[in-house]
């Protein structure tokens, strides 16, 4: 555990903005779509899965961005790992890579996890569309993160993530956003693991940053940044990877490579009823909170994307 700088909002939210009502209503399609429409999305339901990467290449084409693929095989099946860029002005081999999995695990729409987190991929990128940054921003949208994938050659962000080794990118900050639409008020609604349910709230309306030791200054630096520019309750952790739900998501692919990688989330099955389930439909997400998370996310990915290190 590392202390975080700042402090957690606390108290009332402040109204949204007409720029978060915008972002409100740009998620909720996003989720609709994706879980409502499409539904289950994974290899055992390939025709959806397709489905939802011609949503997302089509949305981000629509942005502006000339969107790339990177297709594998699994089983037979085609799947494939989606790229958006925004070249970098000063520092353009220095790359900040916003990712989510947009699979959904077997049995389930995935509306929280983990279309949430791919709306807020898709809606980011439109935000910074007509940005000059002068790091590289990539967004990138992965197949497989769902078991029986999950950590193993099939998983999208594995394949990813090798690849750029391969390739020798210098990825100064991987985010994946995981996860990231269920909150709540209710004390006793945070369901964390011993030891940490000492240390974090027991009342589950946060956003968390979570990563490795070894990412503690980075978790620090996002924490930090967070608590600057938006006034939603945060926290961080700096913590053993070992300890269950920490590399749960596609920022430990990046990490078995040596990349510096950061979980955002709302804690998934620590808080959310609806995790893995069939439950995990559109109208459980909480998208007007989801819309000052991303709104805050939007601030801290501009200051990383033009920081002067």
């Amino acid at each position: 555990m590392i202390r975080m700088p700042g402090q957690s909002h606390q108290g009332p939210l402040p109204p949204l903005t007409d720029a978060q009502r915008t972002l409100e209503q740009e998620l909720h399609s996003h989720v609709q779509t994706l879980a409502g429409q499409i539904g289950e999305r994974n290899l055992f339901r390939h025709d959806r899965l397709v489905m939802a990467a011609d949503y997302i290449r089509t949305t981000l084409a629509g942005a502006g961005y000339e969107v790339r693929r990177q297709p594998y095989e699994v089983g037979g099946k085609i799947c494939e790992n989606i790229e958006a860029e925004m070249r970098g002005r000063e520092k353009p081999d220095d790359i900040v890579i916003i990712g989510a999995h947009y699979d959904s695990v077997q049995g389930s729409p995935g509306a929280n996890d983990n279309a949430s987190g791919v709306a807020a991929t898709l809606a980011l990128a439109r935000a910074f569309a007509d940005t000059t940054p002068a790091r590289t921003l990539r967004f990138v949208l992965f197949a497989n993160e769902e078991p029986p994938f999950f950590q193993t050659e099939h998983m999208g962000s594995r394949v990813y993530a090798k690849r750029s080794r391969e390739r020798g990118e210098n990825i100064a900050l991987m985010l994946s956003l995981e996860t990231i639409g269920y909150y709540s008020d209710e004390p006793g609604s945070q369901h964390l693991l011993f030891p940490l349910s000492l240390i974090y709230p027991s009342t589950g309306n946060f956003i968390a940053f979570v990563s490795n030791v070894e990412n503690g200054f980075l978790v620090r630096q996002l924490v930090g940044s967070f608590r600057q520019q938006a006034q939603f309750p945060s926290e961080g952790g700096a913590l053993w990877g070992l300890i269950p739900g920490v590399g749960w998501s596609d920022h430990w692919a990046f990490w078995e490579e040596g990349f510096p990688a950061v979980m955002v989330t709302d804690t998934a099955l620590f808080r959310y009823p609806a995790y893995h389930s069939s439950a995990d439909r559109p109208e459980l997400v909480q998208y007007e909170r989801m819309a000052r998370v991303v709104s805050g996310l939007q601030a801290v990915i501009a200051g990383m994307a033009n920081a002067p290190q």
